[in-house]
């Protein structure tokens, strides 16, 4: 079965439920700043172990202690429940 890409309904309806999230650039964006590198890169560490469980991997940028996650479904050409979902497991890291 296909990964569906989700309407602008569904996704503004997900976006209420996830804290700091946005729809830039047609992806499931989100900005976290930590005290210094590596408290930052151990949560990427964190991000890879659980997109890797999930088999959905997130477009992940670090510039000292900031880190900006970009999820999207490429499979589906947009946002899916998969980003959602991650979306949601990333939350719990912090």
């Amino acid at each position: 079965m296909a990964i569906q890409k989700l309407s602008a309904v569904e996704i503004s309806s997900a976006i209420a439920k996830l804290a700091g999230w946005a729809v830039v650039d047609h992806k499931l964006q989100k900005n976290f700043k930590f005290s210094n590198f590596v408290e930052a890169f151990g949560f990427i560490s964190k991000v890879a172990i659980v997109s890797e469980s999930m088999g959905h991997h997130p477009e992940l940028f670090n510039v000292y202690n900031k880190v900006r996650i970009d999820l999207t479904t490429h499979d589906a050409n947009g946002i899916s429940l998969l980003d959602v979902e991650l979306a949601q497991k990333i939350d719990k890291l912090i």
